[in-house]
């Protein structure tokens, strides 16, 4: 329960700092608009990326963005689609990703997630329980969209412990949420079920499911291949090794971070997670 807990404190911070953030700029966000094949779209703007399936009777959004951005959003939709949002899917519960939930919400969109997803978001007081998911899952779920579907499958214990990849119908394109963060180190929530060996073990176990056409929308990043996201896997596995050397060799955490990671990964750090906090985070991983 108390680790639960730490993970409830967690996804506050997350949202009040990003949130906080998006407030004073949220005038000057905008929204724009990446065909990726017949029926689906990138949406970038302030927060994780959006993946867009237009469906013959309806459109489904993978993730929210802020509240603030919502009109913009929509308005984004609406230059490529005349079908109402009908479905919106969280890839995970973190703010920058589902603040925007209660906006669509009370427009009448179904809010679909992981049932951890909906178990944390409903503990924080912060969050706008109108956009609470009305619809959540254990394992998988197909959401029906006409006569085609849009897959979601649950990665247990990666960067959360609610985290959802998303497959989409007759192309090959899917959302990895927080499962990837392009060229930076990631986020890996160790309060709220986040494993640093499980975010390996999901990230490998979905690579060997897509090939090197796959277009991947990432959580944070550019628009991505396979490649790009083994990358990822690649330097999170040798910062791993890294630090374990440098814990068997006696040090502290605080001499970890005072020693540093090679060279090599100093591009990687940047505002959220820095060198530091990823060598806090893989320490105590190890």
């Amino acid at each position: 329960m108390r680790g639960l807990k730490l993970g409830f404190l967690s996804a506050v911070l997350w949202l009040t700092a990003t949130t906080a953030q998006a407030q004073s700029n949220m005038e000057n966000v905008e929204i724009k608009a990446t065909q990726l094949s017949e029926r689906v779209y990138m949406l970038t703007g302030m927060g994780g990326n959006i993946g867009v399936y237009v469906g013959d009777d309806g459109v489904v959004m993978i993730d929210a963005q802020y509240k603030g951005l919502a009109e913009k959003i929509s308005a984004a939709i609406a230059e490529f689609s005349n079908q109402p949002i009908r479905t919106l899917v969280n890839t995970h519960f973190h703010g920058d990703h589902t603040d925007g939930n209660a906006a669509f919400a009370k427009q009448g969109v179904k809010v679909v997630a992981h049932e951890n997803v909906k178990t944390r978001l409903a503990a924080n007081e912060k969050f706008d329980q109108a956009g609470l998911p009305t619809i959540t899952f254990d394992n998988a779920l197909e959401v029906k969209t006409g006569g085609t579907a849009v897959s979601l499958k649950h990665y247990p214990n990666g960067h959360t412990d609610g985290d959802v990849v998303v497959w989409f119908p007759s192309s090959n394109v899917i959302h990895a949420g927080d499962l990837f963060f392009v060229d930076r180190f990631p986020f890996i929530d160790l309060n709220s079920g986040g494993n640093v060996q499980g975010y390996i073990d999901n990230v490998r176990a979905v690579i060997a499911e897509i090939d090197g056409d796959t277009q991947i929308i990432p959580g944070h990043g550019a628009l991505s291949k396979r490649s790009d996201w083994l990358r990822l896997v690649q330097m999170i596995e040798a910062t791993r090794e890294e630090v374990m050397t440098m814990k068997e060799q006696g040090l502290s955490e605080d001499d970890a971070v005072a020693k540093g990671l090679s060279e090599q990964w100093a591009d990687w750090s940047w505002s959220f997670i820095n060198e530091e906090r990823w060598i806090r985070t893989l320490y105590k991983s190890v």
